[in-house]
C-alpha cells in the first residue's frame, strides 16, 4: 500500500494555531495521535505519514476545514541499488 505524507500549514497567529489544534482534537481521527508539529520551532505546520489506497483517501483523514491547504505527497524509500540505477551509476 502506498505511503503518503500529509502536510497541513497554518499561520503563526497564536489564535489560529490554537484553533487548528482544536480542530484536530475534535476530529477524533488517528491523524491527531500521529501528527507531528513544527509550531514550537516557528514552523506552523503539522505532518502525518500513513498508508492509504490513494491521495483521496489520505485527504479524507484531514479535518474538512483544513483540506484546502493540505499537501499530500506519495513517498517512497529507495534502496541504494535503485538510486544507483536512476543516477546511471552502472552505465
Amino acid at each position: 500500500m502506498p505511503i503518503y505524507l500529509i502536510e497541513i500549514p497554518h499561520s503563526g497567529n497564536t489564535i489560529e494555531c490554537k484553533q487548528i489544534i482544536k480542530l484536530f482534537l475534535e476530529s477524533g481521527s488517528h491523524l491527531l495521535s500521529n501528527a507531528d508539529w513544527g509550531c514550537k520551532d516557528g514552523v506552523h505546520k503539522s505532518w502525518f505519514k500513513g498508508d492509504f489506497e490513494n491521495k483521496e483517501q489520505a485527504l479524507q483523514t484531514v479535518p474538512p476545514l483544513l483540506r484546502h491547504n493540505a499537501t499530500i505527497v506519495e513517498i517512497t524509500k529507495f534502496e541504494k541499488s535503485d538510486m544507483e540505477s536512476f543516477a546511471g551509476h552502472n552505465q
